[in-house]
């Protein structure tokens, strides 16, 4: 059966989340961390209780509902229950399944999740699984910038995160097997309901329960309930033939009652004999869809001609859903009277509100609407559907403003329609959120209909908006789309803005090689029109795709041309992210650390004045580690812990998770190892809960080298291989370099001689590769410590010195204090006293003037040994 309250059967899982739009690394000593901007995003809010509200007028239904209830008591705990409830259009699936989950609503407490499939949206594709998982992700918890791409990796993170929980997953309208199974939990506990108009044949484990229209007496029972009124005897009579001529189909006889529910003059008898006039019509229920246009067609004729003539252009809205300035735009209205229609169909039950001010028109009222519309104008529909693309440009060109920090008379100073009133970068980016799918569906829908302007309008619009929910494919698709249009549209100036962004999206889903093909391509087009600032932004984006694949010399050149650029043009958010990318570049790549803290310092004060608090953040970071580095801890825990404070405050997890690494790397190195171990835990729980895999490695390495302090080198092993299996799936040298490092270091204090040997080989050819000195450093300061028990001391001095050199060149303190008192205890054993004394005493000043934790132990035994010589 179904209620008024059918018409939810549409609504989407929706939740709200933010991604952003670039991608910076860096690299913290030896350990890399990547962190994504573009505006300051809202925190992550978990949506796992997203029931409809409850059908009150349920009725009927008394066997199916025993069925599933008598299911949910005696489902296997070891196994995922699956119930598919299959049925025709209307019959009332929804119904029945809001009803179940309800009732057993408390005996899930992990979550009640409802998810629109969309098999028969009219002029949409049935959802996307992997679209639909990152929504489920995003409900979960997980930040939207670490959702993992692709259909396998989101599907396992989302049997993860659901390990252990009892939830209930109500999928509602399926296409497929293909479309349910990666939705599908796999820990004991949890029950899945799915409607679909299909029978599911094929979906292994799942229990069919097919749905028919309800018995005569059922149909009677709930259309009275719904007309709120006492029926005489003559009156059930005429009930009877109502609900008879209906096909005693839920849907139909809801649309039909709701008219006696709001005219309580009408009389039934004279009701029920209007109805029967249509039975030429109505006689073809049983046909399905036709029955359903017969009850729609009586609601349609009982509204005003206006709000005929509003419904049909509502249904031109190519998207999911509308607000009201959209329903203003495409009717033609002033904003109150759009309000007071859209209030007026929502009582008829032409439309849905799945949130405060959002409707949406049921699939099978969509259908009926266009079809109505078809026979309109074409003038009248292009018009409609003109002022609604004129709507979205201009709050898109205004949000554009805010979230790129660009002045509001960069936009049009009055909308030619009514448009949301945007006035700061939180209202644009909650915008950007909620009306980015119905954006991208109405670029589709003018690439369709070779609308190619409206295309390139639409989609530089969009250029500075945030990813939403980690769709990087779905940018991917959209620039591409855009490509195509200024093609045929002969706009060079919009292909190169197009090719920029292509970039950008193909880059952040890891093909870097085409990302830098693609920026190559925008950067010649900028060049050959003079147009400056995009030669500039795609210098940026040109250096970061060479960056990321170690091309770090050409990464330079093309850093320092787009700082040039954008410090003449006076764009300074450009010349802060320029800065900023130089500062990385010169720390890693040259080894200057200085000039790398200058470009840092530039960078942090630009974006302070801008109010940037995110690049703040990403500064301070960068700052942090310089610090770091240099052996200045105290300094290190300041930066981090203010960085902290800001990604809290932005509600940016992978920042937050970031700046516990950082902490807990400079507590570690002056000896807070139980602080440190906590904050490393910290971090990498949070990195896993976004889902963040080169975030996890980072975490993991960290961790490890707390384990080895602690002497639990079984566990920090554990810990190393799975950095190190993350790296390389991921792809990135310098983090397989960093967790080869730690695992060496493992196995050495294991007495796996050779093994530490071949890991470490490996790990200095990776940094030498890259040219880091402070890496080589490192890996030569623990193969001397693995030679000076394997091959004598004098194998392990030339280690340490070869150590030394590079870590002075690196000007790396710490290295350069290990190195100075692993050759001081080489040389003991070889009997040179003085020249042992002569370092140690150079390794204790050091240690003494970073504060680092070995400064205690080093010193103690330089006394001892000063000691002995008196």
């Amino acid at each position: 059966m179904t209620t008024p309250a059918e018409r939810d059967s549409s609504a989407l899982f929706r939740v709200e989340g933010h991604a952003q739009g670039q991608s910076r690394m860096y690299l913290a000593g030896r350990d890399v961390y990547q962190t994504t901007f573009s505006g300051a995003p809202p925190a992550p809010v978990a949506a796992l209780h997203t029931l409809p509200r409850d059908v009150a007028a349920f009725t009927g239904r008394d066997s199916e509902l025993r069925r599933l209830l008598h299911a949910a008591d005696t489902m296997a705990a070891e196994g995922v229950a699956i119930h598919a409830i299959d049925g025709m259009p209307g019959v009332g699936k929804t119904a029945l399944v809001t009803r179940v989950a309800h009732l057993l609503s408390d005996r899930y407490p992990d979550g009640q999740l409802f998810v629109h499939l969309a098999a028969h949206t009219p002029g949409q594709p049935p959802a996307d699984p992997t679209e639909i998982l990152a929504a489920l992700l995003l409900g979960a918890g997980v930040a939207p910038q670490h959702i993992p791409d692709g259909l396998e990796t989101r599907a396992a993170l989302w049997r993860a995160r659901m390990a252990g929980k009892r939830v209930l997953l109500v999928l509602d309208d399926a296409a497929s097997r293909a479309q349910i199974e990666p939705l599908l939990p796999s820990s004991g506990g949890c029950l899945v309901l799915i409607t679909s108009r299909r029978r599911l044949l094929a979906l292994d484990g799942s229990v069919p329960l097919p749905l028919e229209t309800l018995p005569p007496r059922q149909a009677t029972t709930l259309f009275c309930s719904l007309i709120h009124r006492s029926v005489t005897e003559r009156e059930a009579e005429a009930v009877a033939g109502i609900v008879k001529l209906c096909g005693h189909l839920p849907l139909a006889i809801s649309l039909l009652a709701a008219h006696l529910a709001n005219h309580p003059t009408w009389d039934i008898a004279t009701f029920a004999q209007e109805f029967a006039t249509a039975q030429n019509r109505l006689g073809e229920l049983e046909a399905g869809d036709r029955a359903v246009t017969a009850a729609f067609d009586l609601s349609y004729q009982a509204l005003s001609a206006d709000q005929q003539n509003f419904l049909r252009r509502l249904s031109l809205h190519p998207g999911p859903e509308i607000d009201t300035y959209a329903a203003a735009a495409l009717g033609d209205l002033p904003l109150p009277q759009a309000r007071r229609r859209l209030n007026a169909l929502y009582a008829d039950h032409f439309i849905d509100e799945p949130a405060p001010g959002r409707y949406r028109m049921h699939d099978l009222v969509r259908e009926y609407a266009v079809a109505l519309a078809a026979g309109d104008p074409d003038d009248d529909r292009e018009r409609a559907i003109a002022r609604l693309h004129t709507c979205y440009q201009y709050t898109a060109e205004v949000a554009s403003c805010f979230l790129g920090f660009v002045p509001l008379e960069a936009a049009a100073s009055k909308a030619p329609v009514a448009v949301p009133q945007l006035v700061d970068r939180e209202q644009a980016r909650t915008w950007v959120r909620t009306e980015r799918p119905n954006l991208i569906a109405c670029i589709n829908h003018a690439a369709r209909h070779r609308q190619y302007t409206r295309v390139i309008q639409l989609t530089e619009a969009m250029d500075t908006f945030p990813s939403e929910e980690n769709h990087w494919q779905q940018d991917v698709t959209l620039y591409e789309t855009a490509l195509t249009a200024v093609r045929h549209a002969g706009d060079r100036l919009s292909q190169a803005n197009a090719l920029h962004h292509l970039s950008w999206a193909r880059s952040s889903a890891s093909q870097y090689s085409t990302a830098a093909d693609l920026a190559e391509q925008a950067l010649a087009l900028y060049q050959s029109l003079g147009h400056q600032l995009g030669e500039a932004n795609a210098l940026h984006a040109l250096s970061q795709m060479r960056r990321l694949t170690g091309q770090y010399e050409a990464a330079i050149d093309l850093a320092e041309q787009a700082l040039t650029l954008y410090s003449s043009l006076g764009h300074q958010r450009g010349e802060a992210q320029a800065l900023l990318a130089l500062g990385w570049l010169r720390r890693v790549a040259a080894m200057e650390l200085e000039a790398a803290n200058d470009f840092a310092e530039q960078a942090l004060a630009l974006y302070r004045a801008l109010g940037h608090q995110l690049g703040e953040a990403s500064a301070l970071s960068e700052l942090r580690v310089i610090r770091h580095q240099s052996g200045e801890y105290e300094a290190a825990i300041d930066l981090a812990s203010q960085a902290l404070v800001l990604y809290r405050n932005l509600g940016n997890q992978n920042g937050e998770a970031l700046a516990l690494q950082g902490l807990s790397r400079a507590r570690g190195a002056i000896g807070e190892y139980e602080v440190a171990t906590d904050l490393a835990e910290r971090a990498l729980s949070l990195y896993r809960s976004l889902g963040d895999r080169h975030g996890e490695a980072e975490g993991l390495q960290a961790l490890c080298k707390m384990r080895i302090t602690a002497g639990d080198h079984e566990t920090a092993a554990d810990l190393a291989e799975q950095a190190l299996a993350i790296y390389r799936a991921l792809n990135f040298g310098h983090g397989e370099a960093n967790a080869l490092l730690v695992l060496a270091q493992t196995r050495h204090l294991s007495r796996e001689v050779e093994a530490a040997a071949e890991l470490l080989a490996q790990a200095r050819a990776l940094f030498q590769s890259f040219g880091d000195y402070h890496g080589e450093a490192e890996v030569l300061n623990s193969t001397g410590a693995l030679l000076a028990e394997s091959a004598g001391p004098g194998e392990a001095l030339i280690a340490y010195r070869q150590a030394l050199h590079l870590a002075r060149r690196a000007k790396a303190p710490l290295e350069e204090a290990q190195a100075l008192e692993g050759a001081a205890r080489s040389q003991i054993r070889r009997g040179q006293r003085q020249a042992a004394l002569d370092d140690l005493r150079e390794a204790v000043a050091i240690y003494q003037r970073i504060g680092a934790a070995e400064a205690t132990s080093a010193a103690a035994h330089l006394a001892s040994l000063e000691t002995e010589r008196s």
